[in-house]
C-alpha cells in the first residue's frame, strides 16, 4: 500500500501536472468567453458545442479551490474568467438564477431553471468569494439561494422539485436528463443542493436552518438506512419510484453528509452521518467493488445494471472509502480506497491526451466516442470537479 506522504504527493502531482494545465490550455475559448463545451477522447475541440450551465459552474469551482488552496496566479485567474462569463452569460437578471445551455455565441438555448445547476451556482460561486472576498458573488448565491427556498421547496412534504420554467412556474418535464425519471423529487439534486448550502454555510452562517433539515431528511427519506443505499427518485410524498442503485452516488453522499454535518457542528447529526457513512461505504464494499479495485456503476434488483466504470465514481471511491475508514479505523477501507486510487493512475487518467478517460469498460479498456456518446474529454457533464476534488480532498486528509 502506498504511504501517506507518497499518496497525497501523487495526488498534487495528477492535479497540478495533468487536470489543471489540461481544462487552462485546451478548454479556454478566448474569442467568445468561457469555456468550449465539447473536447472528444482524441482530444479534438468543438467550438460551436453547446455550453451547460452544470459545467460551467464546476469550472469555477475547481478553479477557486485550486487557487484558495495552492495560491498559483494561474488558477485564480481561470477563476475570474469562469466567474465573469457565468455572470455575463449565463445570469438571467430578469427572472433570477441561472439559464440550463447556452449556445456557442452565449444565447441562451435552454431558460429553464434546474435546482440541479442553481445549486452548482451556489457552489462554484461560494468558494469563488471564499478564494477571493468577491462580495459580488456572495451576494448572487444569496439571491440563488431565496429563490430555491421560495420557489422549489415542498412546503408540505418537505424537499425540492427539480426544476421550473424561466419564470420559475411549473414545469412538466422536469428531468434532469434523458436517463433520469421524469419526477418531481430526486436524490441527485437533493445531494448537490445540501452540498452546495454547506458550502454556503460556511461563509453565511446566518441560516443554518435549511442545511439541517436537509441534512436530516436526506438521512429519513433518501437512505434506505437497511440496504445502505441511496433511493433515486420519488413522488413529491417520498414514495420510492426506482429499485436502482448507484455505487458512485452512494459513496459520494456517504462523506457529503458527514461534511455537511461538521460543517453545521450539530454533534447529534454528526454521529448519526458518521453512522450511516460507514454503514453506506460497507454496502459499497461488499457489492460495488470489481476485482481490480474499481466501482462498478449501477445495480438492480441484486444484478449488475451497469458494470462500466465511469470517472467520476472512481474520484468518489477514493474519498468516500478514505472517510470510511478515518471514522472507522477499519483498514480494509483504507485499502479499498488506495485501490481505487490506484486504478484511476492505472486506466483512467489519459496518457495521451490528459484528463480522464469519461468511461471505461469493465475490463478498464476506455470507450471511445463512435462507441458511447458519454465518452469524452470535455462534455456538458464531463468536467474537472470530482478529479480535482478527490486530489485536494486526499492531499487534506493523508496531511
Amino acid at each position: 500500500m502506498i504511504g501517506n506522504a507518497e499518496w497525497a504527493a501523487r495526488c498534487k502531482r495528477e492535479l497540478t501536472a495533468n487536470i489543471l494545465p489540461f481544462w487552462m490550455r485546451h478548454t479556454v475559448d478566448q474569442e467568445n468567453g468561457g469555456f468550449y463545451g465539447a473536447v472528444d477522447c482524441d482530444g479534438r475541440v468543438n467550438q460551436q458545442a453547446p455550453r451547460a450551465a452544470v459545467i460551467n459552474e464546476r469550472i469555477l469551482w475547481t478553479f477557486s479551490a485550486a487557487a484558495r488552496r495552492l495560491g498559483d496566479p494561474a488558477y485564480r485567474e481561470t477563476a475570474d474568467w469562469a466567474y465573469a462569463y457565468l455572470d455575463a452569460r449565463f445570469r438571467d437578471r430578469e427572472c433570477g438564477g441561472v439559464y440550463w445551455m447556452l449556445d456557442f455565441m452565449g444565447n441562451p438555448i435552454s431558460d429553464r431553471k434546474q435546482i440541479y445547476a442553481q445549486a452548482f451556482a451556489i457552489y462554484g460561486l461560494t468558494e469563488y468569494f471564499r478564494a477571493t472576498g468577491c462580495t459580488q458573488a456572495l451576494e448572487w448565491a444569496q439571491q440563488i439561494y431565496g429563490l430555491i427556498e421560495s420557489k422549489s421547496r415542498d412546503p408540505e412534504h418537505g424537499g425540492y422539485l427539480e426544476a421550473c420554467g424561466r419564470d420559475w412556474g411549473t414545469l412538466e418535464d422536469m428531468r434532469l436528463s434523458e436517463k433520469d425519471l421524469n419526477c418531481p423529487k430526486s436524490m441527485n439534486t437533493h445531494l448537490h443542493v445540501l452540498e452546495a448550502y454547506t458550502n454556503l454555510l460556511r461563509v453565511w452562517p446566518d441560516d443554518c436552518g435549511s442545511t439541517a433539515q436537509l441534512l436530516e431528511m436526506t438521512m429519513d427519506r433518501i437512505v434506505d438506512c437497511a440496504a445502505g443505499h441511496f433511493k433515486l427518485f420519488f413522488d413529491r410524498r417520498w414514495n420510492s419510484l426506482s429499485d436502482h442503485v448507484s455505487f458512485g452516488h452512494d459513496i459520494e453522499g456517504s462523506w457529503l453528509m458527514v461534511e455537511a454535518a461538521e460543517v453545521l457542528g450539530d454533534a447529534a447529526l454528526l454521529e448519526r452521518a458518521r453512522t450511516l457513512a460507514v454503514r453506506m461505504a460497507t454496502a459499497v464494499y461488499e457489492e460495488g467493488l470489481d476485482r481490480d479495485g474499481s466501482l462498478f456503476y449501477e445495480a438492480s434488483r441484486g444484478r449488475m445494471a451497469d458494470p462500466n466504470k465511469h470517472w467520476w465514481a472512481q474520484a468518489e471511491a477514493v474519498v468516500g472509502f478514505y472517510n470510511a475508514y478515518q471514522i472507522s479505523s477499519d483498514d480494509r477501507f483504507r485499502t479499498a480506497a488506495c485501490r481505487a486510487w490506484q486504478y484511476i493512475e492505472e486506466h483512467v487518467v489519459d496518457k495521451v491526451h490528459g484528463e480522464w478517460h469519461a468511461k471505461l469498460k469493465p475490463d478498464g479498456t476506455p470507450w471511445k466516442a463512435e462507441e458511447d456518446p458519454d465518452a469524452c474529454l470535455v462534455g456538458a457533464w464531463k468536467c474537472p470537479y470530482h478529479n480535482v476534488r478527490v486530489c485536494l480532498e486526499m492531499m487534506e486528509r493523508l496531511r
